[in-house]
Parts: C-alpha cells; sequence; structure tokens
C-alpha cells in the first residue's frame, strides 16, 4: 500500500467529515431559527429533532453526490477528474476555513458555494482553468444560486399573506398555537430536506477523492461507510447547535410570528427536496433566508430588516470567490511537496482554533440564543413591536 497516496486520502476523509460537522452547527439555523425564534420549539429539542433528520435524510438519496463527484470538474476519457488529492484537500480546507469564519461572524453565508469555491480554486491553480467543467458550474452552482432564495420567497410570500387572509390576520383563536404546532412539522422537514442535500455534498468529495486515487471505480455511488460517517458527522454538528447563525435568522432579519415560520419553513422544506430530488446541490442557507425575508414581506414591508438582509447578500456574492482565493492559495502551497502539505494542514488547524477562541469571548448558546439585548442594533424591536399590537 503506497502511503504517500494512503495519508492524502485519510486527511481528506477526515477533513470532509470536519467539514460536515461545521455545516452542521453553521447551517442549524436554516431548519430550527425560526421554530426557536417563536418558541415554537426550545432551542435544545430543536436542535436533537434536527440533527436526528439531518442523519435520516443523508440515506434518502445520493443524487447530489453525484453531482459533486462527477458534475463540477472534468474528467478524462476515463472519467477520472484531472486533479489531485492534496489539491481536494486544499479546497476543502478553504471552504471549512470560510464556514468557521462567516459562523464566528454570525453571517448565514452558504457551505455549498464554500466548498464548491474551494475545490474549483484549487483545481484551477493546481491543474488549469481546464479542470473545471464550467458549464455545470453555470449550470448546477449559478444558476440555482441566483434563482432558489428567490423561488423560497415567493412561495414564502404568498403563503404568508394567504395565511394571515385565511385566519383573519392571524387573530383568530387559537391560530398562533396551531401555527407553533405546524412549525414542529415544517421545521423537521426542513431538517430532513438539509440531510438530503448537505449531507451529500461531503459524500461527493470523498467519493471524488477516493475516485482519484484509484481505490474506487469511476462512476460508481458513493460507499455506505461514506453515508453513515457524513450523516453522523452533520448530525453531531447540529446537536451541538449554530446558535450564532441561528440568532441572526430567527431574530435579525425579521419578526417571525409563528405564521410567518410555518409559511417559511414549508417553502424553503419544498425548495430543498425537490431540488435534492433533481440533484441540485443547493444552499440550504439561501433557500432559508429566502423565505424567511419572503414571510415578511408577506406580513409587512416594514418587519423586514434590510440591512441585515444586505449582509447577507454580500456574504452570499463573496462566498464562491473567497473560498476560491484560499483553496487556491492552499493548493498552490500543497502541491509543492509533502512539507507544504503539511503547511496547509497545520496553517489551517490554527486558524481553526483561533476562531473558536474568538468565537468564545462573545459566546451565544441555547440560552441566550433570543436574547435581543446581544443585538445593540436592534434594542428598539421590542418596543416597536408592542406599537404593532399585534397588527399586520
Amino acid at each position: 500500500m503506497d502511503l504517500a497516496v494512503l495519508i492524502p486520502v485519510l486527511l481528506v476523509i477526515s477533513l470532509s467529515f470536519f467539514f460536515d460537522f461545521t455545516n452542521g452547527f453553521h447551517d442549524t439555523a436554516n431548519a430550527m431559527a425560526t421554530s426557536v425564534a417563536t418558541g415554537a420549539l426550545k432551542p435544545k429539542v430543536a436542535v436533537l429533532i434536527s440533527a436526528v433528520l439531518n442523519l435520516v435524510g443523508a440515506f434518502l438519496s445520493t443524487a447530489v453526490a453525484k453531482t459533486v463527484s462527477e458534475g463540477i470538474l472534468a474528467q478524462d476519457d476515463r472519467g477520472l477528474p484531472s486533479i489531485t488529492v492534496p489539491m481536494i484537500f486544499a479546497g476543502l480546507m478553504g471552504a471549512v476555513l470560510w464556514n468557521l469564519l462567516t459562523w464566528w461572524l454570525g453571517l448565514p453565508s452558504s457551505s455549498t458555494h464554500a466548498l464548491f469555491g474551494g475545490l474549483i480554486g484549487a483545481a484551477v491553480i493546481g491543474a488549469g482553468f481546464s479542470a473545471v467543467e464550467w458549464g455545470g458550474v453555470v449550470s448546477k452552482i449559478v444558476l440555482p444560486a441566483l434563482l432558489s432564495p428567490f423561488i423560497a420567497g415567493a412561495v414564502a410570500l404568498v403563503a404568508t399573506y394567504l395565511v394571515y387572509r385565511l385566519t383573519r390576520m392571524a387573530r383568530v383563536a387559537g391560530s398562533t398555537t396551531a401555527f407553533r404546532h405546524g412549525q414542529t412539522v415544517s421545521a423537521s422537514l426542513v431538517s430532513l430536506a438539509h440531510g438530503t442535500n448537505d449531507a451529500q455534498k461531503t459524500m461527493g468529495v470523498i467519493t471524488l477523492t477516493l475516485i482519484v486515487a484509484g481505490y474506487q471505480e469511476a462512476g460508481t455511488a458513493p460507499q455506505f461507510w461514506v453515508i453513515l460517517g457524513a450523516g453522523l458527522a452533520i448530525a453531531l454538528g447540529t446537536y451541538l447547535g449554530g446558535w450564532r447563525i441561528m440568532r441572526t435568522v430567527g431574530k435579525r432579519i425579521t419578526d417571525v410570528r409563528p405564521p410567518q415560520g410555518f409559511a417559511a419553513e414549508t417553502s424553503a422544506a419544498s425548495t430543498i427536496l425537490i431540488s435534492s430530488t433533481l440533484g441540485f446541490p443547493l444552499s440550504t442557507t439561501q433557500v432559508t433566508s429566502g423565505a424567511v425575508v419572503g414571510s415578511g414581506l408577506g406580513r409587512r414591508l416594514a418587519s423586514v430588516h434590510w440591512n441585515v438582509v444586505a449582509r447577507i447578500a454580500f456574504a452570499w456574492v463573496v462566498t464562491l470567490p473567497a473560498a476560491a482565493l484560499v483553496g487556491g492559495l492552499a493548493a498552490w502551497v500543497a502541491g509543492a511537496s509533502a512539507v507544504g502539505l503539511i503547511g496547509v494542514l497545520v496553517v489551517g488547524l490554527g486558524a481553526c482554533a483561533g476562531l473558536f477562541v474568538l468565537a468564545r469571548r462573545k459566546p451565544v448558546s441555547a440560552e441566550n440564543v433570543n436574547d435581543e439585548s446581544l443585538d445593540a442594533d436592534h434594542a428598539g424591536r421590542r418596543l416597536t413591536t408592542q406599537r404593532e399590537g399585534g397588527r399586520a
């Protein structure tokens, strides 16, 4: 057994599972933010439900994993991509660092685009522009990224408007309680959808690595241990809770109420599940955030905090190129020699540790995730809500 091949493969597999772990606590907000914000679910109960359903979702489909392993990077006549295992490792490192940076900032950026950006940057620097299947990038990444938030937002807007109309502006007796119960179901669907889409991306990267290294035949599906490992990693990350981003999605975008939360979650879940079936690796972050914005517009235009939306949109725009830049730089260093690969590993792990240390200075947990006093910019929101007096 060639250790020069095996060791980089093991590093990629380990980093892939760590990426899935960061994806879990980074994207927990996608499924549970609005349910926690409205009080439909207790924070710790929410993340437990989300973790279990993320694991279940990982086993429902492998269409997205196939897109990742075959549809993004150019292949030769044998069906093999023209990149190396160290390049894949470098791309993953770029994705992990961007995930942790945006988590520390509390920005719901796209783990999907961080991963693809890192891989594309590493492939371009390591093997040239021809190593990337640009048609696949446009049709399977760029276009879904542009369209999905608006589709989910439009569906959520219409759904929220109809919900308030049908329940006479949500003042029918018992309607708020009913929608809180409904959120338990809709939030669970988002978690299930998240597992069917996001866990598969790591499966695709590991499968791609095994194919490049010669440990698996080209065109084959992810192996069972890969599916199980990816599902467990994202479930564990989800259970630990992405409280920082959960606060942004649940409290800062709009003042979410149970009817809005139900509409947003249902819209996001349906969009993600359909895309997973078709093999489109959507950003669940973008879909959910778009749905939350749509739910705010469906209730009252002024209830959307556009300054926060602008920050999130900016993070969406820069995610792919920023991760590509880090992935490309890491590929340039790692491709030089084994020492370069070790250097990327050491620097990357050091940066990860530093971001965790910085995050502990102002911790956000299950106990204070809904504490608005943490947000000086929105200190007057309670007064505004009281003045609205339940008006839509």
